[in-house]
């Protein structure tokens, strides 16, 4: 068996269905071995950097192995921003990339990446990105590695693990001996049992005297398929959920006990309710930048914290926990709620309704409105359907207006924050869960960077909706320019014929610039069954709902003129 043989029969055995790449010389063993594969469909990207966000997309929900694969030297490098996705993001993910000669290291080869005589060092870039990274030199060690960097993508915090293969032990006439299937032995972190002990403790006495504890849930939440545990917990203890953005839906939005999104983008709702609790349980939170608007000092200020959390690391990283559980979230909220047992269970309460303005939308023109049509992708998104967006303005219109019913979810991107990853990892989301209807809700500017990807859309007839926010400028960008510097520049762009360029690659393509007609297109491209781009002429004059402070718009607006002019 040949090497690259030997990595795609590994593959197979884990369970992975896709694997998503670009072509090269030093990955063309790669290539073939996975043409020849009955059980992987290989997909070719037009670009390294879609194939390791499409990559991401397979892992986000399907909690199988992302695996992507590029050519030694410009073609593995491109993979980088995807590893970095899945590294800040917790996505299991297999990378493997040509490597260069090792014998003729530092000659300057075509590709070369030693680090040697003015070559890029490609092992240092690899080791600063991932989790692990190896460099297979001999073809006796293919089987051990392979096993290594699968063990490692799930082991703890799941996350992204580089495998070079050097062009030396590639020729078609070398093969592997001793080569054996990998086995996968992903296993959730069990929670301690006094650590949970401890912290049921703290919060029995705290519902005993009725203080007020909220539940703060993020992707860990969502990522540990911890849907009905939270459920249970949040009914049987009657305790109000609110969630960051990567939280949403984790219980459906319209139960009573869902509150809102807690971010700087979320609703009043949920920051009051934040402000009013006395204990925070934050579950699968890592408490980022727009979830704890710009770490504030005194966000607990006035409250406890028990941090729940499937990496160690986390714990105590911004705020200081009060109690906290390392494990996995879903093992985690269901032990705590079997320890609070002795409270019995507890009679229903009433807490605030969602903002008013979630169920309104004030127009100052008659052109499409975002969070008017955002209302009607909630409305129209079928059972099971998955919504990603992308880095922009258009996210705030998403996390405060999307409204998810139970089995429905959501997904912006992480800290790392790449704009393109919902337009490409999109293809890879519908790959992991071919019965899920996934929309990339996405803005221009995000689009122009990679939307090229259509076209491998519509070569493997993969049915993902891109609904386009377009307005033609750069928002978000636009927007930090006049708060910081009360002026704007280099934020305005044309964009091109959409419908036309959707047309062109073979997929449908619909321009709107009104409710009813975009919520035609959407329906329209819901039950065709293909690839279909949605051109959203959507107004400019509409500014999401968003405050740097958790006590409001006007209160965010006060201390920023405070602290730029020096007011008490």
């Amino acid at each position: 068996m040949r090497i690259y043989e030997a990595i795609v029969a590994g593959l197979e055995a884990v369970g992975v269905d896709a694997v998503f790449g670009g072509a090269g010389e030093n990955a063309a063993g790669m290539m073939l071995a996975l043409d020849a594969s009955k059980s992987i469909r290989p997909i070719i990207a037009k670009n390294e950097q879609a194939a390791a966000f499409m990559a991401c997309g397979y892992a986000m929900f399907s909690d199988r192995l992302g695996v992507c694969f590029a050519t030694a030297g410009p073609g593995a490098f491109n993979l980088i921003s995807g590893l970095c996705v899945a590294l800040t993001d917790s996505y299991p993910l297999l990378a493997i990339t040509g490597y260069s000669t090792i014998a003729w290291s530092g000659r300057g080869g075509l590709n070369e990446t030693s680090g040697l005589n003015r070559t890029p060092d490609s092992q240092k870039v690899f080791d600063a990105v991932t989790k692990a990274n190896f460099l297979i030199r001999n073809l006796e060690s293919t089987a051990d590695i392979l096993q290594q960097a699968i063990d490692i993508a799930f082991d703890g915090r799941p996350g992204p693990v580089h495998v070079a293969v050097a062009e030396d032990i590639t020729d078609p006439a070398m093969r592997i001996a001793n080569f054996r299937l990998p086995r996968l032995n992903a296993r959730p972190v069990i929670p301690d049992a006094a650590r949970v002990a401890d912290a049921a403790d703290f919060l029995r006495e705290a519902i005993s005297k009725d203080k007020r504890v909220v539940l703060l849930a993020g992707f860990g939440a969502i990522r540990a398929g911890a849907h009905r545990e939270v459920l249970d917990f949040v009914e049987r203890y009657q305790i109000p959920l609110i969630t960051t953005l990567d939280g949403k839906g984790i219980v459906d939005e319209s139960h009573p006990l869902a509150i809102g999104v807690f971010a700087d983008s979320g609703h009043k709702s949920a920051w009051d309710l934040f402000l009013e609790s006395d204990v925070v349980i934050g579950l699968g939170n890592s408490f980022a930048q727009h979830a704890t608007f710009d770490f504030r000092d005194d966000l607990f200020e006035n409250r406890k914290l028990v941090h729940i959390d499937v990496d160690p690391n986390q714990i105590d990283k911004v705020y200081k926990a009060d109690r906290a559980i390392v494990g996995d979230a879903r093992l985690a909220i269901s032990a705590l709620a079997d320890a609070l047992a002795p409270l019995g269970r507890i009679p229903p309460k009433t807490f605030r309704a969602p903002d008013f303005d979630e169920q309104r939308v004030v127009k100052l023109s008659p052109k499409l409105h975002p969070g008017q049509m955002v209302q009607a992708i909630s409305r129209l998104l079928p059972p099971r359907g998955v919504v990603l967006a992308d880095a922009g303005a258009h996210l705030a219109w998403l996390g405060y207006y999307l409204e998810l019913k139970e089995g429905q979810n959501f997904r912006k991107p992480g800290t790392y924050g790449p704009m393109g990853i919902a337009v490409n990892g999109s293809i890879g989301v519908k790959f992991g869960a071919m019965d899920r209807p996934v929309v990339a809700a996405v803005g221009d500017g995000s689009y122009l960077m990679g939307g090229f990807e259509l076209m491998t859309a519509v070569q493997h007839d993969i049915p993902v909706i891109w609904v386009i926010f377009n307005d033609g400028e750069f928002k978000l960008i636009k927007l930090y320019q006049l708060s910081s510097f009360m002026d704007s520049g280099l934020v305005e762009f044309d964009n091109p014929d959409y419908v036309a360029y959707a047309r062109a690659c073979g997929a449908d393509g619909y321009s709107v610039d009104r409710i009813d007609d975009f919520e035609d297109a959407f329906s329209a491209a819901l039950a065709s069954g293909r690839p279909t781009l949605i051109d959203a002429q959507i107004t400019r004059l509409a500014l999401p709902h968003y405050s740097p402070n958790p006590e409001g718009v006007l209160a965010g607006v006060f201390e920023r003129f405070s602290s730029r002019f020096g007011g008490g």
